[in-house]
């Protein structure tokens, strides 16, 4: 997978120790059969290099964070501010503020100055110093912006969307002759990149998650027949509320967006709750905010970002539960979390900060070294260059026959479908 550069890196790097352009890693480490792929997936690994494109000292980046919060953000931005300063001693490193819409004089705030003193302590509060907001922004008002403020490097911290507008402005750049390096760090607390094993936030999200199951499984087991509904942050792929099952090991039902479930008849949700209500008196099931959308009332209403707006599966079962069981006239006590917000402004943990740090750190790496139209991947314990374009294919899903889920089977004893 080739990475874009903007042309010969030229000047000596400050950085004392460097990789090469020659050290690649596989998309894949298994293979069935034991045979490597004809088109076997190789991505760049990441690193300084001994030449870079800019000249430190004539150089000037910026920073933006767009779409939701999650936990790291702030990491990010100090690591990436820092590494700019003390390693390469760079000119100016801006901060853009409230996401995209701050490449617009008229819609978004001044631009800030970041220092070395400034991000000090940012790391140590959730959310971003920099401000966020979903949609895009007029590609070439913001090309505009970053020439006239004579930005040569661009960080995107944010989703696919973010990433494929960021390559839009390097591309409208280059049509303009202005060299920008636009890099990207993958933001997704749902952990739903392809071709990246982790983003950071997910370890964090999945601590916080198993805290408000413990929390959920103490007040089902403190009355008769108690039921407690967790919903966990997952548009499409049902990672966090997996991890959290399984590390959690006091929860019940798993509902993810891969599987499909029906309520009534003798194999489905409903009936499930009930016998498992007959046998211990209390029962935690976690529901994804993506899970069952096929039975609620379908939605052509979209966010800022374009995302179809998903309709609320935790409250239609919370509502579904409580009618089953008048009508059976069996009491039971329900109670419901949804800690989505909460998870997502906490700081990041110690697994997330480390990942922020490495991050932020490869991505000045590539941008000093001319690459461009690339995100930051952690990818097999490794931190590799993936282009944008791969990125922005798809996402990735559980695999219903993998580790996770097998494990929330396991862990839950529930069947493999509600059908």
């Amino acid at each position: 997978m080739s990475i874009t550069k903007l042309g010969e890196a030229r000047y000596d790097s400050p950085v004392s120790f460097s990789g090469s352009d020659e050290v690649f890693m596989p998309a894949e480490i298994q293979w069935h059969g034991g045979k490597v792929p004809e088109e076997l997936i190789l991505f760049e690994k990441a690193g300084p290099r001994k030449k870079v494109f800019f000249d430190p000292k004539n150089t000037r980046a910026a920073i933006v964070t767009c779409g939701g919060l999650c936990p790291g953000l702030n990491n990010v931005i100090r690591s990436v501010t820092r590494e700019l300063i003390r390693g390469y001693a760079i000119k100016s490193v801006i901060g853009i503020r409230g996401g995209y819409r701050g490449l617009d004089p008229k819609r978004g705030k001044r631009p800030i100055e970041l220092t070395d003193d400034l991000v000090e302590d940012i790391h140590k509060e959730g959310g971003t110093m920099l401000g966020t907001s979903r949609g895009p922004v007029d590609t070439g008002i913001a090309v505009d912006f970053l020439i006239n403020n004579e930005v040569n490097i661009l960080f995107t911290v944010g989703g696919d969307g973010t990433q494929r507008g960021g390559n839009d402005l390097f591309e409208e750049a280059h049509k303009r002759g202005h060299e920008l390096a636009v890099v990207g760090i993958p933001k997704t607390i749902d952990n739903d990149v392809h071709f990246v094993t982790r983003t950071f936030g997910f370890d964090t999200a999945v601590d916080e998650a198993v805290r408000v199951i413990n929390s959920a499984h103490t007040e089902a087991r403190s009355v008769d027949n108690g039921v407690s509904i967790v919903k966990l942050m997952g548009r499409h792929a049902g990672f966090i509320a997996a991890a959290a099952t399984v590390a959690s090991q006091d929860v019940n039902f798993c509902l993810v967006p891969e599987v499909p479930f029906v309520l009534e008849g003798p194999r489905g949700l409903l009936a499930a709750m009930e016998r498992r209500l007959g046998k211990k008196s209390h029962a935690v099931l976690v529901v994804a905010e993506g899970a069952g959308q096929e039975l609620l009332e379908s939605s052509e209403e979209r966010d800022e970002s374009g995302n179809l707006r998903l309709k609320d599966i935790g409250h239609f079962l919370k509502d579904q539960f409580q009618v089953h069981f008048k009508k059976r006239g069996i009491e039971m006590t329900l109670r419901y979390f949804d800690p989505s917000y909460q998870i997502r402004g906490c700081p990041a943990n110690t697994q997330d900060a480390l990942i922020c740090d490495f991050m932020g750190r490869h991505a000045v790496h590539a941008a000093m070294s001319g690459k461009t139209g690339l995100v930051i991947s952690y990818l097999h314990s490794h931190f590799v260059h993936v282009p944008i374009s791969v990125i922005a294919r798809g996402s990735k899903r559980l695999e219903l026959n993998g580790e996770l889920w097998n494990a929330v089977l396991s862990s839950t004893r529930q069947r493999a479908r509600f059908e």
